[in-house]
């Protein structure tokens, strides 16, 4: 009997334990903690019904506020070799206004297989990768081509050549990183011109290795901060690649993606999380302070009231307000800062 109520005891404490480390059963205080939170904006953006905005999976902000989206129309990601697809003939890089949501230009026809990383530098200059291509592209505003970097079709893990590149990030100088990416596992540096530069990281989970470098930006001290996707984490290093500290994500598998407000010194990631390669549960959105500090969370476990989601990308405007590209639901959300008393 002595034995059998042990037992009995022994499995109401396992499962107390176990039921604490769920997810979903614990949403996270921060969000109540701090004085501002996040609205969703209904109906942004305005898109007209003759437009496919298919999966935005690079956002960029212009110096007007004007969100840049980098899209695949009716492109879907393939299991097949990527680089044997054709271009996608309609239009896959919009200029969207980022108070009324509608859109103000459109280009990109013709240009890309698969649209991945999407980055504004401080004169307009757009910046993409493309997965499908091995390859990263520099146009000016208008959508003129200005650098070529990578062999079109040709993966590699030289100095010449990308391995599905997945993001951008340019410094004040017009020097600038790639997060090289699926295929290869390491951040690249090239200066204004194209040169390159060093490089660090290789496969796996030690501090300073990646699985899977998803997302990449910088704050105004030059740090560098890198999405580590299936490791589920961000890593802060320094200019040069020097580990300075990471933040892991407990709740979920993947961490897809990161951005800098050097306004307030906020760093933002979003994650996703799909149990058991079935079930999808969505993503959340973060706040930390810039030395990886959690402050904010909420999404997927708790403090928002809109659709199951699978952010790819994010954004912060002069505003504070959030701009997150779903590519589960293929649109473009905008969470607007609430300031309460």
């Amino acid at each position: 009997m002595e034995f059998k109520q042990n037992s009995v005891l022994f499995f109401l404490i396992t499962l107390l334990i176990f039921g604490c480390k769920n997810p979903e059963k614990n949403k996270p205080e921060q969000e109540s903690k701090n004085s501002d939170s996040y609205v969703l904006v209904n109906d942004w953006p305005k898109l007209p019904d003759n437009f496919t905005l298919g999966s935005p999976t690079g956002l960029g902000l212009d110096s007007e506020g004007n969100i840049i989206a980098f899209h695949r129309s009716g492109r879907t990601w393939e299991t097949m070799p990527i680089s044997h697809l054709p271009v996608i003939k309609e239009n896959t890089i919009s200029k969207i206004d980022s108070k009324t949501g509608e859109i103000l230009n459109s280009w990109g026809n013709n240009l890309f297989i698969m649209p991945h990383g999407l980055e504004v530098d401080n004169h307009n200059n757009i910046w993409v990768t493309d997965c499908g291509l091995h390859q990263v592209f520099k146009f000016d505003s208008s959508g003129n081509l200005l650098m070529t970097l990578g062999e079109a079709k040709v993966s590699g893990n030289d100095s010449q050549h990308f391995n599905l590149p997945t993001d951008i990030a340019v410094t004040a100088d017009g020097s600038f990183y790639v997060s090289d990416g699926y295929g290869n596992s390491r951040v690249i540096k090239f200066s204004k011109d194209g040169t390159y530069l060093f490089e660090w990281g290789k496969f796996g989970n030690k501090q300073g290795e990646f699985n899977i470098p998803h997302g990449i930006d910088l704050d105004n001290e030059g740090n560098v901060y890198v999405a580590d996707r299936e490791n589920n984490r961000i890593q802060k290093f320094d200019s040069k690649g020097k580990f300075i500290t990471l933040w892991q994500n407990q709740s979920t598998d993947q961490l897809y993606s990161v951005t800098i407000d050097n306004q307030k010194n906020h760093l933002f990631g979003i994650d996703y999380w799909i149990d058991n390669d079935t079930i999808i549960k969505g993503s959340d959105i973060f706040r930390f302070d810039l030395d990886v500090n959690l402050q904010k969370q909420f999404g997927r476990t708790g403090f928002y009231e809109g659709p199951i989601s699978r952010y790819h990308d994010i954004q912060i405007d002069d505003e504070g307000s959030i701009y997150v590209g779903d590519i589960l639901g293929n649109k473009i959300q905008k969470f607007r800062l609430k300031k309460t008393e």
